[in-house]
């Protein structure tokens, strides 16, 4: 299962208007041997390159009664993070800071989906 984009994806999110601000749909599922933990970790390590690249954590949440999901769709937690631009994104991701912390991410983790939403015209 997926974890950490690829190099493709991550062209692919350059390519499409690398300017434009967007908000990052993260929902992530645990390992259940520290998972939660190992996340919490990172998480705080890779806050700062989150601030000096100009993102900014909206939403962290526990994940709870799924209302309309197939069995194992339920997902551990949801992160809305908006970023500045998708080349901020890019520099973020490639800052020797966090690069430090995506083993953290990456042991913690047993799937997640990473998805760029842009705001909805006239809403």
């Amino acid at each position: 299962m997926a974890v950490n984009p690829s190099s493709a994806d991550m062209q692919s999110l350059l390519d499409s208007l690398p300017d434009a601000p967007f908000v990052m749909l993260n929902l992530l599922r645990f390992r259940p041997d520290g998972g939660r933990e190992s996340y919490a970790e990172y998480s705080r390590r890779a806050g700062k390159a989150l601030a000096r690249h100009g993102g900014e954590l909206v939403y962290f949440g526990e994940g709870s009664t799924a209302l309309v999901a197939e069995p194992g769709q339920a997902w551990d937690a949801v992160l809305l993070i908006r970023y500045p631009s998708r080349a901020a994104f890019l520099q973020m991701v490639a800052d020797p800071e966090y690069q430090e912390t995506v083993s953290l991410r990456t042991e913690a983790l047993t799937e997640a989906v990473l998805q760029v939403t842009v705001p909805v015209p006239g809403r």
